[in-house]
């Protein structure tokens, strides 16, 4: 048995249970925590494939046991998170469109499982982490867009995991920016750096909202430009 493996599995398990316990204060309405459990378990997640190549311990195992834990910390616990924070208005409706986010968080892990071989320096649609971090970050944020909205904005991002939009590898390989143009870039920080003067405390929307549009102007950009 090679006991390095302990560690980058017991940091999967972490980012688990993480979003376990994001569930638990969904459930007791307090969003806040529910949020920011999410958020540690992105952090979490970050560390688990570093710490797997630095001990030298890759294996199957630890890429199916990953992908368990982050379909509940950032599939099940998100979607959970933002029914109850926005969308129990909207009742049954609402708890397909959250069930919704969790089946595209499905497919886009397993679209990313299967073609890691063939995707580099980019990921191919908004990464399941981000999509979750998204979510969490709205409800951080103070934020009340309405049903309606917020309904809108969860399907929004559902789409965007499973799309052929590609966002920046942040993980240290390669170009930093990915497949970002200049143009694309430069809207997205402008929408986050708009968000941030509406609200100061919103600091962390803000950020993600400039990464996930740039990604969008980026796409519409290419499109247009052909």
């Amino acid at each position: 048995m090679n006991y390095r493996r302990i560690v980058p599995n017991s940091i999967s398990g972490l980012s688990l249970i993480l979003g376990v316990l994001s569930i638990f204060k969904s459930c007791q309405n307090d969003f806040f925590w529910a949020a920011i459990f999410i958020v540690l378990a992105v952090l979490a997640d970050a560390c688990d494939g570093r710490a797997a190549r630095l001990l030298n311990c890759q294996g199957e195992f630890g890429v199916q046991l990953d992908s368990l834990c982050d379909l509940c910390s950032f599939g099940v616990a998100p979607a959970i998170l933002i029914y109850q924070y926005a969308l129990t208005e909207s009742g049954v409706y609402g708890q397909i469109v959250a069930g919704l986010f969790t089946f595209a968080g499905a497919m886009r892990l397993a679209r990313f499982n299967i073609s890691t071989s063939v995707v580099h320096g980019y990921f191919q649609g908004m990464p399941i982490p981000a999509g979750a971090c998204f979510l969490a970050t709205y409800v951080l944020s103070g934020f009340d867009f309405g049903v309606l909205y917020s309904t809108l904005l969860t399907l929004f991002i559902a789409i965007l995991m499973y799309s052929e939009v590609k966002f920046p590898d942040c993980k240290g390989k390669g170009n930093p920016l990915g497949p970002l143009t200049v143009v694309s870039v430069v809207l997205g920080v402008a929408l986050g750096a708009y968000i941030f003067f509406v609200n100061f405390n919103a600091w962390a929307f803000a950020l993600m909202s400039a990464y996930t549009f740039a990604g969008v102007f980026n796409y519409l950009y290419r499109m247009v430009a052909k």
